[in-house]
Order: C-alpha cells, then structure tokens, then sequence
C-alpha cells in the first residue's frame, strides 16, 4: 500500500508499484568537499526496463488512465527524454499506446544511444524542428489518436501534472519514514534538477505533508518553458487540490518561499552539456555513479558551486535511471 493510502485510506486515487520502496539512502563522500551531502539512489527505482524518477510518476499516471478509460497517452519531450521512454515502456505494460512528440536537443553520445532506445520502445514517435512546431501540432496528435471513441490523455512534458507530481509526495513522505528509521539525518535541503517541476513540487508538498522542515532547492534545466518557484509552488497547489477532491485532509499550502531555484547551470540551452556538468559526471563515475549531464550533473554542479551556502546535511536525489 502507497504511503499516501496508508495516511488516507479512503483516498480514491490508484496506485500500482512499478519499483521496490524505499530508495536506498547513503552519505557520500568523496565527491563534493564542505558539504554533509547524501544521495537518495532513485536510479535504483522501477522493476522494468527502465529506472528513475519518472517511473514513481507513472505509479499513479497508469491507474488514472484507466479511471478515465483511456488506453493512449500523448506526451511530449526532447529526443533524448527519459520520460518518453519510461511512459512508453511501463504503459505498453499496462496496456496503454504511448504517442511521443519530440523536439530536437543538443546531440551527444546519450541522446543518440536513448533516441535509439526510443524508436524501439514501440511508441508512435513524431519529431518537430521546435517548440513552436510541436505546439502547433499538438492538437493533431489528440485527434488523430483518438480511438473507437476515447480521447487520449495528454500529459505534459515529464509527465508533471497534478497527478503524475503524487509520485515525489509519495517520494517526500519516504524520506521522512527513513529520517525516523535512523538513515538519514533530516536534510536541510533536498537538491533535484528541474527539467518540468513535478518531482520538485511533490517534494515541496510532500515534505511539508510530513512535518519536516526541510526546504527545496532545485536547479532549472529546461528553458523551454518558466519554472521558477512561483510555478512550481502554482503545481504544488494544484496536487494539493487534486488529493483533496479525491479525499484526504488537512493539507498544508506550498508558497513560492517553500523552494529555491535557479538556472545558473542550465548552459545555452535545454540538452546542453556544460563544462561543469560534464566535469561531475566524471567524478561521479569514479565513484561508480552513472550519471548523465543534463540534469543530474547539472544538479551536481549546482552543489558544488553552492556548497558553502545550502543549508546542510544536503540530501541530493539521482534521478538517472537507464538499465
């Protein structure tokens, strides 16, 4: 049973577990100097073919579709997403079609290697020069994907809408069980790259759900559309509102002040390798971290240059999760 099922029992909301709970949780050292950080080791979460952050999305995704009888989702990304391919993975799991409308992106060895992985994930893949190309064709996709009468769900880049955000409230109040249990000592900070904002509005939410004080820092990936912290704050709110039609209480409210973020990382653009990120990737690797620079290295990279400030002992999320 969810965390969430197991505060509200008659929430009317579906779960299926894709991955093994908790993340494990560890000190590292050896990486970044005068800092206290952890890892939460989310590359180890998802019993598929595919692991990360996006699988604890689909967790709650996959039920919602069938509540609101549909069997095709349309979503969206860069040619190198990791959410794309999760969705069309898990989905053709759980029998749903997945319709991927893709961008172009920086290229480099990874985004070639999970391109590939995608064309042969089984998902309807159609790729667009630009943002300002994909939208206007987003309509096409619903309609032309409607089937025997059922419209498909679309979902947003990363999959962060209210629904698929429950995935890092889950993911918040996980961490607060493993504060209790000894672990980890309660971070000051939890620090996730911030390619759509679901994983840091379900924290922002999550955490303050379980009593910590814990604060968000999130480092901006994407520019390819606004995610500073009133917008993710605005998500937070509305995964609030969603738990609270479908039955649970007294939920706390998210305000911008509850989570910082930045883009200093971020490079030219979204996909961008950056000296930096490229740079902590490497060191990770001698650690025996996979990693990849567009977000994780970024979100290293963001602590590393901000060691001195961010309110420690500092919890990091490695939300890379190739298998």
């Amino acid at each position: 049973m969810s965390l969430l099922h197991q505060r509200w029992p008659g929430l009317d909301l579906g779960h299926v577990a894709l991955g093994t709970a908790p993340s494990p949780v560890r000190r590292l050292d050896g990486l970044i100097d005068d800092i206290d950080l952890w890892i939460k080791d989310e590359s180890r979460y998802g019993d598929g073919a595919w692991a990360g952050n996006k699988v604890r999305k689909l967790e709650w995704i996959i039920p919602e579709a069938a509540r609101r009888g549909t069997n095709t989702l349309v979503t969206v990304g860069g040619i190198g997403t990791h959410w794309g391919l999760a969705c069309a993975l898990y989905g053709r799991e759980h029998g749903l079609s997945t319709v991927l409308g893709l961008v172009d992106q920086p290229v480099d060895d990874h985004v070639r290697q999970q391109l590939a992985r995608l064309e042969a994930s089984g998902a309807q893949i159609h790729r667009y020069a630009g943002v300002r190309q994909l939208r206007r064709a987003a309509p096409w996709l619903i309609a032309s994907n409607i089937r025997r009468g059922r419209l498909p769900w679309y979902l947003p880049a990363g999959g962060s809408n209210p629904v698929g955000s429950l995935g890092y409230v889950e993911t918040a109040l996980e961490i607060s069980a493993q504060v209790r249990a000894g672990d980890l000592p309660e971070p000051a900070t939890v620090v996730t790259a911030i390619g759509s904002g679901g994983t840091a509005a379900g924290l922002a939410l999550g955490l303050k759900l379980a009593g910590l004080s814990t604060r968000v820092f999130g480092a901006v990936v994407n520019d390819s559309f606004p995610l500073d912290a009133p917008v993710i704050a605005r998500l937070a709110t509305r995964t609030a509102s969603l738990l609270s039609a479908r039955g649970a209480t007294d939920l706390p409210s998210v305000g911008a002040a509850d989570l910082v973020t930045a883009d200093d990382w971020l490079g030219t653009t979204y996909g961008d390798p950056t000296p930096a990120s490229t740079g902590m990737v490497e060191r990770a690797a001698r650690l025996g971290l996979a990693l990849e620079p567009v977000y994780t290295g970024k979100a290293l990279a963001a602590i590393a240059d901000r060691a001195r400030e961010l309110p420690g002992p500092v919890l990091w999320l490695n939300t890379h999760g190739p298998r």
